[in-house]
């Protein structure tokens, strides 16, 4: 065999080496497919973290966009696929989502492969399509309204109840805005005629057995990220004995919680 015949197969050789790198990068870089109405990757289960806002107090404009804050942070810190849901505790003391917002996020124009992708194009479609929805929710979602109850813990459980934040789900995560002052048939923190707040609550282990005698044990495994609003009158008591029970409910319940405080004075 001649050099030149030689020189000819290597030249094939690097031309069709060439030729599957460049295909199996097209294959391996190329955008994925969205579902259009959840904008989710089709087919995959995505990781899914919910702001849950409990509106069964009432909150002052400075607490409104405090919460707002709270909210487009969670935005801005997402992985590209993950999915954000927005619910209210609402004045009938249900989990409500009448506003409709969980989508994933389809990526900014600078979480993109420009190799593959337009950045303006996609920053464009990010804020259409993902962003614009979210202003809207957060419209209403911020406006607070009083409730007669306020059944904080059944909500996190009915919560995990749902398709999208069952056990199966990869990467559960709750943002909860909240005063904590639980207020249902399970346990309340009111009645201070009752003695002190550690008197009149539920040994830990009673709160955890109605939990899951009625919602079983779907709670496990979630990641859980509290804001707690101070209310006037009750601080010292929600930063105190009413924290310490929730945390122990919530390790026995195998639930990994994380606490930020939102002073009562800190929204003049």
């Amino acid at each position: 065999m001649s050099g030149r015949d030689l020189l000819g197969i290597f030249n094939l050789l690097l031309v069709a080496g060439v030729v599957a790198a460049v295909s199996y990068f097209a294959l391996t870089l190329r955008p994925a497919e969205y579902d259009a109405d959840t904008l989710c990757i089709a087919g995959i289960v995505p990781p899914h973290r919910v702001v849950i806002i409990d509106k069964t107090d009432l909150y002052s404009t400075q607490q409104a966009a405090a919460i707002e804050r709270i909210i487009l942070t969670q935005r801005d810190t997402l992985a590209v696929g993950e999915r954000l849901s927005l619910f209210e505790l609402d004045e009938s003391g249900r989990l409500d989502d009448t506003n409709q917002f969980s989508l994933c996020n389809p990526g900014s124009g600078d979480q993109v492969n420009p190799l593959y992708r337009n950045p303006d194009r996609i920053q464009a479609r990010y804020e259409a399509l993902f962003d614009a929805p979210l202003q809207q929710a957060l419209a209403d979602l911020v406006i607070a309204k009083d409730a007669p109850q306020s059944p904080i813990l059944e909500a996190l459980a009915e919560l995990t109840q749902q398709e999208s934040m069952a056990q199966t789900v990869p990467g559960r995560r709750i943002v909860l805005v909240s005063d904590m002052l639980q207020n249902s048939d399970i346990f309340s923190v009111y009645g201070r005629s009752r003695g002190a707040l550690p008197d009149r609550l539920p040994p830990v282990e009673e709160t955890v057995q109605a939990i899951r005698d009625q919602y079983g044990f779907a709670l496990g495994g979630v990641t859980m990220e509290i804001h707690l609003i101070e209310r006037p009158g009750w601080e010292t008591e929600q930063t105190g004995p009413l924290r310490a029970y929730w945390t122990n409910v919530f390790r026995q319940l195998d639930v990994n919680v994380s606490w930020q405080i939102l002073p009562a004075d800190s929204y003049s």
